[in-house]
């Protein structure tokens, strides 16, 4: 319920913001103008422009002074602009400026999924030009990440190809080949991804690009069947839903964090400053690397397969170490004379150079 008010609150300051840029010099241009009359002109009630004037009058320049601050006079029912704070000048970039505004556009070029990078490109090209020197030397800007595999996915996309891709899917701790039907690229929390039918799961799957080992560009086109319909990602890649397993864990306040960086559905106050957080896991095998890669301060609760699962693993580990390594002997370190190419000096530094 609170979402949708977010959202008409921020359309209404978008709103406002755009009136007031243009009330000073609308009032600049009619001195003396009855606020009744000036209300009518610009779609609002008398007691919203009075509002508007009001927050004019803590609006200006850095320093915010009495010298810096737009300044009004009022006469009964009438209002002037005695002092605009140069708003009324046309916008001139400083090099700062220029620079950041250039960066910021060929960020948005590069990111993939963006709908039209030719109106991108060509607004970047007109400030570059307008900005001329400001801008000083040509600005290359590249996103992290393997650049070259992003170009490539990007290129099937626009190209309408199929792509033979090699895939790490981490929650399942495993790599597969996969033949897949390319939808779109795509930026979310700062990772690229392809979105795309993938016929070995028969299914839209999202991919992201730096966990794609390989990529080959088929001949045949990208060939998604008609319910290949791209998600909605507006909430993020992970969409928990009732479906997906639910475990409990008990987290100490050093791993309070963990609340915060993943959608929990429940988090109750438990025993001290123990906390009870529930969350939503793709499968129990990413749950159990994501609990042993927690530490002592985290205990599995439930599901009782998981904290078995865990158990068994920690258990492993630890037989791995129980019985100690006998070394009868010391390897016997050549003399860098009677090998060929070894370098002399310390042979171990030698081979950490090599």
């Amino acid at each position: 319920m609170t979402r949708p008010a977010a959202r008409g609150g921020s359309r209404a300051s978008a709103d406002r913001l755009a009136r007031l840029l243009n009330l000073v010099p609308y009032l600049l241009a009619r001195p003396g103008i009855e606020i009744a009359e000036a209300a009518g002109d610009l779609g609002v009630t008398e007691r919203q422009l009075r509002e508007d004037l009001e927050l004019l009058w803590v609006c200006g320049l850095p320093g915010y002074g009495p010298g810096d601050l737009i300044d009004m006079a009022f006469d009964g029912d009438t209002v002037t602009i005695t002092y605009d704070a140069g708003i009324d000048r046309p916008l001139r970039l400083t090099p700062d400026e220029a620079l950041a505004l250039v960066v910021a556009l060929r960020m948005l070029a590069e990111t993939p999924g963006v709908a039209n990078r030719e109106a991108v490109e060509r607004a970047l090209a007109k400030i570059e030009d307008a900005a001329g020197d400001l801008v000083g030397a040509p600005v290359a800007v590249r996103l992290p990440g393997d650049n070259r595999r992003v170009e490539a996915l990007r290129a099937a996309v626009e190209g309408g190809k199929a792509l033979r891709i090699t895939y790490y899917t981490a929650a399942r701790d495993e790599t597969t080949d996969r033949v897949i039907d390319p939808l779109r690229m795509l930026m979310v929390g700062g990772r690229a991804y392809v979105e795309a039918w993938c016929r070995r799961a028969e299914a839209v799957r999202l991919f992201r690009a730096d966990r794609i080992d390989a990529i080959t560009e088929l001949d045949e086109p990208a060939a998604a069947p008609p319910q290949a319909v791209p998600h909605d990602l507006t909430e993020g890649v992970f969409r928990p839903s009732p479906d997906l397993p639910l475990i409990t864990l008990r987290i100490a306040r050093s791993e309070r964090w963990i609340t915060e960086y993943y959608p929990c559905e429940r988090v109750e106050a438990g025993d001290g400053d123990q906390w009870l957080v529930s969350l939503r896991v793709t499968d129990l095998g990413w749950a159990r690397r994501f609990v042993l890669g927690l530490g002592p301060d985290v205990t599995v609760v439930a599901p009782a397969e998981l904290a078995e699962q865990v158990r068994a693993t920690a258990a492993a580990a630890l037989d791995a170490y129980a019985a100690p390594v006998s070394i009868t002997s010391r390897p016997s370190v050549p003399d860098p004379a009677d090998v060929p190419n070894m370098p002399s000096g310390d042979p171990a530094v030698a081979g950490r150079t090599q």
